[in-house]
């Protein structure tokens, strides 16, 4: 095999049309570096030495071609395929971000290969009947395979570790919890409603802490069993009305207070202004709201949403991340006042390292409860491809407190 470090600005002979066309946009790489090696195993160096480093192994020609059609999901999909291999698929994915501007032609792919992932996505809209399905193909894939690498508190969500990045995962998902219910101001005895309960551990801080009572829905019959059996388990079942809902359908208000952690990211665009009318519908006047959001930068905003993504296409379908100006236009218009902000991002990207690492260790036990090699890479490329994005600030997570006015 041929080892030799080849020119960086040299294009091997035999290079296909496909390979030559990455390796000149890769030789525009300004921030970073990238070690490549190709299928024949002469070496390419990009960019300079500046953190972070990444390496690649291209195993063949075949994710040049799929970069070309399909952008990020043909890169990932070559991924997943063994076509290529890294040591530290995070790195490789930042030094990607960071050069967005240079690689952009690549990685955004072709007019064609955009079109058929853009109609895909769009026919997961959230409908009543696409809003379910949707959120079985994910939330549901079994309570046993999230408890192999969540922590004890079945929190999947970003955690707040506030500085101290050592502390055990668990305590600094307790901390989450801890801060929004804080947000929404409630008190022991008030009523609170949570849109997207999960597997209930805000259910069970907010009634075995704070002695308030709970009314949560979600559309996973997955995460409704666990949260009920959790509840139960506490003695806490009449403190907390947990029901397969959708929250559109919720008729009993008006509540103290209302707790939305990361799932208007599952609403859709077009139902974002029907998500925060409904959450003004059932809120008390003078009370507070606490919608924990993932949120795209809004510099990448418009050209995200004319398009669809990797975890569009493979982890969340149906769903779309809001930006933060949207994000306070759509909750102004619904009338309510953003009284807070708090961003915690690389929190979240500390989050995703915890989960990939328990994920990658739990590999074993994945592959044994049913779950192919396809389904292990897909993951690993997911919450790898999250934890760089995070990280470089593409997509931060925002902790809004909205107030709805007194009458």
């Amino acid at each position: 095999m041929n080892t030799s470090t080849a020119n960086p600005f040299s294009i091997p002979q035999g290079t296909p049309a496909a390979g030559r066309a990455v390796l000149k946009v890769l030789q525009r790489l300004q921030h970073g570096s990238l070690t490549l090696q190709l299928p024949d195993g002469s070496m390419q160096r990009f960019g300079g030495e500046a953190l972070p480093h990444a390496a690649l192994h291209l195993h063949n020609w075949r994710p040049c071609s799929a970069a070309l059609k399909s952008g990020d999901i043909g890169f990932a999909e070559s991924f997943i395929a063994g076509d290529w291999s890294t040591p530290n698929l995070t790195e490789l994915l930042r030094v990607l971000v960071k050069n967005r501007a240079q690689v952009d032609a690549v990685i955004f792919g072709s007019w064609a290969g955009r079109l058929l992932y853009r109609l895909k996505h769009l026919l997961n809209r959230n409908t009543r009947t696409n809003s379910q399905k949707n959120i079985h193909a994910h939330y549901d894939l079994g309570n046993s395979f999230y408890r192999l690498w969540l922590d004890e508190t079945m929190n999947y969500s970003s955690a707040i570790f506030a500085g101290d990045l050592n502390q055990p995962l668990a305590q600094a998902q307790k901390a989450k919890v801890g801060r929004a219910l804080a947000a929404c101001q409630l008190k022991a005895g008030e009523r609170l409603l949570e849109v997207g309960c999960g597997w209930g551990a805000l259910a069970e801080i907010c009634t075995t802490e704070l002695g308030a009572t709970l009314v949560g829905v979600t559309l996973s019959t997955e995460q409704l069993g666990f949260a009920l059996e959790r509840v139960q388990r506490l003695g806490m079942s009449e403190c907390a009305d947990l029901r397969l809902q959708d929250y559109r359908d919720i008729q009993d208000a008006p509540f103290d207070a209302i707790c939305s952690i990361e799932m208007i990211e599952a609403v859709g665009r077009e139902y974002w202004p029907t998500y925060f009318a409904t959450l003004a519908r059932l809120l008390k006047p003078g009370g507070r709201a606490c919608v924990q959001s993932i949120v795209i930068d809004d510099r990448l905003f418009e050209r995200y949403v004319r398009s669809t993504d990797f975890i569009q296409q493979y982890i969340f379908p149906g769903g779309c991340l809001p930006c933060p100006s949207e994000f306070r236009t759509h909750a102004r218009a619904a009338g309510f006042e953003v009284v807070d902000e708090y961003a915690f991002g690389l929190d979240y990207a500390k989050t995703l390292r915890r989960w990939r690492e328990a994920f990658l260790a739990a590999r074993a036990q994945v592959l044994q409860g049913g779950f192919d090699e396809r389904f292990v890479r897909i993951w690993e490329f997911y919450l790898a491809y999250c934890e760089a994005a995070f990280t470089e600030g593409d997509i931060d997570v925002v902790q809004y407190t909205l107030q709805k006015p007194h009458l």
